[in-house]
């Protein structure tokens, strides 16, 4: 299979090179003047473009994914921008970011370890507004394992990232296919030696970080956009 991307030579400086394939982490993709820009964008959005879980909410742009194929809607040209900015860095393979997930995590929400699937391109990118997170890395539960040994989340933590406000995270390779991510729900971050880009993420271990309200964007591309009419089975 082809490389998932088309990466630009001058992203090779942020490779986080203590995770497997692959890692961009770039501190400070955008400026503080974006970020409150792109905060005002997010809480104008009308109560009904929510979406509440029980962990989090969100809001959906661009979109709704399904497997056979994304009925596409114009993204907002804040958003737009954004697509275009981290899709001429090569992250998509020469194509366009055309989805965007908006989530909101208060200090204790987090999301339970998962892969994004197969509808997507195998890259995903996040921009990070508002706090800090860590994200959580796990290997899958293998059918290898003896019947007896527990595969646990803990038995199964590979590492984590520092995610800071402004930064861009790009995950390809295995990082994004091959094990899972996730956000413990805590109020508070202890940042250890497990964290693979705590220098680069401005950090260092033994550090006590507390959690504020991040919201993410999570940029993506879905190579299959239909009409309607194939959605609902008509031609």
């Amino acid at each position: 299979m082809d490389h998932p991307s088309a990466i630009l030579d001058d992203l090779e400086q942020f490779v986080v090179k203590d995770a497997p394939p692959t890692v961009y982490y770039i501190p400070d993709f955008i400026t503080g003047i974006e970020e409150s820009h792109l905060l005002q964008q997010v809480y104008k959005a009308t109560k009904t473009k929510w979406t509440q879980l029980s962990n989090r909410r969100l809001q959906n742009w661009g979109g709704l994914p399904h497997p056979k194929g994304m009925l596409g809607e114009k993204l907002p040209d804040w958003l737009q921008k954004y697509c275009d900015r981290i899709s001429a860095l090569g992250a998509f393979g020469g194509k366009t970011a055309n989805h965007v997930l908006v989530n909101e995590y208060n200090p204790g929400e987090g999301i339970m370890p998962h892969e994004d699937g197969p509808l997507y391109h195998p890259t995903v990118t996040t921009i990070s507004l508002g706090s800090h997170t860590l994200l959580d890395f796990y290997r899958p539960i293998s059918s290898q394992e003896p019947e007896d040994a527990p595969q646990t989340e803990e038995s199964r933590y590979l590492l984590s990232l520092l995610v800071q406000p402004r930064s861009l995270l790009i995950l390809q390779d295995d990082m994004y296919q091959r094990f899972l991510h996730g956000i413990q729900g805590t109020h508070q971050d202890s940042i250890t030696d497990k964290v693979a880009n705590v220098s680069a993420a401005g950090s260092i271990p033994g550090a006590l970080l507390t959690r504020g309200t991040r919201v993410s964007l999570t940029v993506r591309c879905v190579p299959k956009v239909v009409r309607a009419n194939v959605l609902l089975g008509r031609k």
